[in-house]
């Protein structure tokens, strides 16, 4: 079931009351629909007016996945997993991209697992990412924005986990590397 609050969080941004939004997607036959499907659905019923209209019609088809049993919490829609971590770094995110470096440089594995490749950085106006691929054919992206004159937040996504009882051990990994930021 879904934490009370995710869901009250969609109606306030929407506002249509979580129970609407059921009713709605169960009368569409949602539970027999692809993810990208039900996302279509629902972003066609989050009104125009409401800013990251994407962004809450995503939230809405995710909520309604987790409540009926499609998926559970850090699944994705294609059935694998992932472990989140952040941390504010205190500069920007230039400053916050070389530490990151200075702390992962020469690293020949993270958590055990051996790193496959050479790891990628690149960068848009906005943000700065670090990339890895790790030999058990899971993925990590670093992105890195700035959060506030003289901070910034380094976030860590780490896709591609065979199962839910991963994720607890990646964050507290991540966790310890940003740490060291």
């Amino acid at each position: 079931m879904v934490k009370p609050q995710s869901t009250a969080g969609i109606e306030r941004a929407t506002g249509i009351p979580w129970t609407e939004w059921v009713k709605l997607l169960d009368d569409a036959g949602a539970e027999k629909l692809s993810h990208a499907e039900i996302a279509k659905i629902t972003y066609e019923h989050v009104p125009e007016h409401v800013p990251a209209r994407g962004w809450w019609a995503q939230g809405a088809a995710v909520a309604y996945e987790h409540e009926k049993g499609l998926r559970v919490p850090g699944q994705s829609h294609t059935g694998d997993f992932s472990a989140s971590a952040s941390k504010t770094f205190p500069g920007h995110k230039d400053a916050a991209l070389s530490r990151l470096l200075e702390v992962v440089e020469g690293r020949e594995e993270v958590g055990g697992v051996p790193v496959e490749g050479e790891p990628t950085t690149s960068s848009t106006q906005k943000w700065r990412y670090w990339r890895v691929k790790l030999a058990d054919g899971t993925r990590v992206n670093v992105t890195i924005s700035d959060k506030a004159p003289e901070k910034s937040t380094v976030a860590v996504q780490h896709a591609k986990l065979s199962t839910q009882g991963e994720i607890p051990r990646w964050k507290a990994v991540w966790r310890e590397i940003l740490n060291q930021l």
